[in-house]
């Protein structure tokens, strides 16, 4: 099936949910005016569509493939990918110092919004390369910033994020990666990282693991860790890639989706000439990490847009042109049915929430960058719920995507099924879903003594209009008072149905919001239509449903805990 850009709705979501045309009156990001964004958007589905989407199901069905010279993509895809950098795409968000064009951050998610429904597994190299310069912006010496940032930039070279380990899973303070000083400045690596997305590929020439270990001396627990740059290949004298730094893939994974995307594991320094060098000081690991980490989190909530936008699509393209049963006594396609009316609805519903709610966190990490502390703080507040409440809806688009076509969407062949594949890993990395509501309910809900939450709520009620969302935002408010103050048990047993409730919610302001502006704007007449239509269902029929987890979000964490462990396996 042809992938088509969602340029327009991109245009109407930049400009009415993340603000871009305000952006656009500072300073640092005048040069994003309307004629540039357009420019951007259009030029970027026109090479998503002719370059990355053919090579989307080659991804899925040939995949990465380990060899004993590393990590080989499939046909197509290092020219692909190389056409990416030959237009400057990675450059639209990098600092300009550096190469980069310096758009705003709502900007690059668009483009790579564009990408990743173009090709999911394709787009995801360039997401982790984005973290990377992140955290090198932010902790990087100048040395290192002007040795490495330009070619991540343009993309020449790609980074990678290298936390988890074989004995650590999601507990960070448990990593072993060692790191010895050497006395030069380099510092000797060795240990075993494990899920390490591109982590080798044959795309570009360079690979820069950004790799948290632990120094000599160091406190266990997460305080102990430091950040290394370790370069697949070490540089030459004139900044080149030269020798090979005793970095060695083990394997890579057999996975569920994303085959386009090779998952690594790999070994650092099994002959002890591994090299890296700090990020900021020891023990500043883990801060220098959340930089990377948070930025690659919203990115990740944006792959659940992505993957519903296109799952709808196809849904869409396939309801239209299936004939199968009747309406009115004659043959119609099935899109003419109330049941496939639905669903094909909801996944419209749902992945423009998604959307919304992705770009309204972009537009508030900008604001952040011109020093709107306020908007610092919502970015915290919203980072948990763009990343699970995305990629939940992700999932759940995905999912009706193959409802709607059947028996037929449960077959390969039609590529429907890639997408609930590809989906499904995004609830689970850059800290699971579980781990996003604990943060919000353990951390975020009390910031500023629970004064931004409680700022966003009182802005979105200002704002909402329908009894019925109303009614929820209220809801929402009255949890989490109870929940600032109830005990850490009784916070995590209610943290998922909250964060829930509390998306929605903020979904549902954005949707009606965006439903009146398209009731009083001129323009397509057909695209207003269609975004009345969708924020009508979303705030009639989704909105509804969220109040009906006010039950699992007040319930006391005793419920939970009423079977001994060991009584599950009876």
């Amino acid at each position: 099936m042809s992938f088509t850009p969602a340029t327009a709705e991109q245009r109407f979501v930049l400009t009415h949910i993340a603000g871009i045309d305000a952006l656009a009156d500072s300073q640092r990001f005048a040069h994003a005016t309307s004629d540039m964004v357009e420019a951007v958007l259009d030029g970027a589905g026109a090479f998503a569509a002719g370059e990355w989407a053919p090579l989307d199901r080659a991804g899925d069905t040939v995949g990465a493939r380990w060899t004993d010279g590393g990590v080989v993509m499939p046909d197509g895809f290092r020219a692909a990918y190389q056409a990416y950098v030959d237009g400057g795409w990675g450059t639209i968000g990098a600092p300009a110092d550096h190469g980069g064009q310096a758009m705003p951050f709502a900007i690059a998610s668009a483009v790579l919004e564009t990408l990743g429904t173009a090709n999911m597994g394709l787009a995801l190299c360039p997401t982790l390369t984005v973290g990377a310069i992140e955290a090198l912006m932010h902790h990087g010496s100048p040395e290192q910033q002007a040795t490495w940032l330009p070619h991540l930039s343009s993309g020449a070279w790609t980074g990678t994020m290298n936390l988890t380990e074989p004995q650590a899973g999601s507990d960070v303070g448990a990593l072993r990666t060692r790191a010895e000083p050497l006395g030069d400045g380099q510092w000797s690596i060795t240990g075993t990282k494990i899920y390490i997305s591109f982590g080798d590929h044959d795309l570009t020439d360079q690979i820069v693991h950004l790799v948290l270990a632990r120094t000599p001396g160091a406190p266990s627990g997460t305080r102990g860790l430091s950040l290394f740059l370790v370069p697949k290949y070490r540089l030459s004298g004139d900044g080149t890639p030269g020798a090979a730094n005793d970095i060695r893939v083990v394997s890579i994974e057999h996975k569920m989706g994303l085959h386009a995307s090779p998952t690594c594991v790999l070994s650092f320094g099994d002959e002890g000439q591994c090299r890296g060098e700090l990020i900021g000081h020891e023990g500043g690991g883990i801060a220098a990490m959340f930089t990377m980490m948070n930025n690659a989190r919203l990115n990740v909530g944006l792959q659940g847009v992505q993957v519903a936008e296109r799952a709808t699509q196809r849904a869409v393209a396939y309801a239209r042109e299936r004939v199968q049963g009747a309406r009115g006594g004659q043959p119609v396609a099935i899109i003419e049915h109330a049941d496939v009316r639905r669903m094909l609805m909801r996944m419209k519903a749902q992945t423009q929430a998604a959307r919304a709610l992705v770009y309204l966190a972009a537009g508030n990490v900008d604001r952040a960058a011109l020093g709107d502390g306020d908007a610092r703080k919502r970015v915290d507040l919203l980072t948990p719920l763009a990343k699970a409440h995305g990629t939940d809806l992700g999932n759940e688009v995905a999912s009706l995507g193959i409802q709607v076509h059947g028996g037929m969407g449960y077959i390969e062949e039609t590529g429907a099924a890639q997408h609930f594949r590809d989906a499904r890993i995004t609830p689970i990395y850059e800290g699971t879903n579980g781990i996003q509501a604990a943060d919000l309910v353990g951390r975020k809900l009390g910031l500023d003594n629970g004064g931004v939450f409680l700022s966003h709520i009182a802005d979105i009620r200002a704002d909402a209009r329908d009894a019925g969302l109303v009614a929820l935002i209220d809801t929402c408010e009255d949890v989490g008072r109870q929940l600032m103050t109830a005990d850490a048990d009784d916070r995590l047993a209610a943290s998922y149905p909250f964060l829930t409730m509390l998306s929605v919610a903020t979904c549902g302001w954005l949707m009606e919001r965006q439903g009146r502006i398209a009731a009083e704007a001129d323009g397509d007449a057909d695209f207003l239509a269609q975004k009345q239509a969708v924020a009508r269902f979303y705030v009639e029929q989704i909105v509804p449903e969220a109040m009906g987890l006010k039950a699992a979000a007040t319930a006391r964490a005793d419920a939970l805990y009423a079977i001994p462990a060991a009584a599950f396996a009876a």
